[in-house]
């Protein structure tokens, strides 16, 4: 060992591992596909769960119909009933990628509706849509339209400002529990 210094082969080992590493990393990249541009937002299809939440939840479950296109379904899930109630969520990308969920439970409404709009605050609009009044909420993260009814609170909520919360709204429907 005498002559050997254990920097120099400490260093050496390295560089060596190296030499073997970065082509191999550069090939990798070079050769194996990725795509930078695709959308990494994964498109679901509710229609099980909706059918599934209609059937089970004690209130009429309000989900969009025809909508213009551009709109995609990007998260679903439905929570039955426990001491926090029964919750439904679906949430959308508009056409210009902002977001919009709809948001039922039959909790009591203030903590849900805190809750689900991020924080946002009662104004004093009220917005006319179809046959309903929604209240008008504002806040720093989302903005949200707020129906409520008897036995269920409805919020439209999310980034796509007042436009996009209306179209949403306005597109709900809620088969009448039988």
């Amino acid at each position: 060992m005498a002559g050997r210094n254990g920097k120099t082969q400490t260093t050496r080992n390295m560089l060596l591992s190296m030499a073997v590493v970065v082509p191999v990393a550069g090939f990798s990249y070079l050769f194996i596909p990725h795509d930078e541009n695709k959308d990494p937002v994964r498109t679901v299809d509710y229609r099980v769960e909706l059918v599934t939440a209609r059937r089970d939840a004690p209130y009429a479950v309000a989900a969009p119909e025809g909508l213009g296109a551009g709109w995609r379904a990007t998260s679903v899930s439905y929570k039955a009933g426990d001491k926090d109630g029964s919750a439904w969520h679906l949430g959308f990308l508009d056409p210009r990628k902002q977001y919009v969920a709809v948001e039922q439970s039959d909790a009591p409404a203030g903590p849900f509706i805190d809750n689900v709009s991020q924080r946002a605050e009662k104004t004093h609009a009220t917005e006319k849509i179809g046959d309903s009044v929604w209240q008008r909420y504002e806040g720093p993260k989302y903005d949200a339209l707020v129906r409520r009814e008897s036995g269920v609170t409805t919020v439209v909520t999310g980034t796509a400002g007042a436009a996009g919360l209306k179209e949403m709204a306005a597109a709900l429907k809620a088969p009448a529990k039988g």
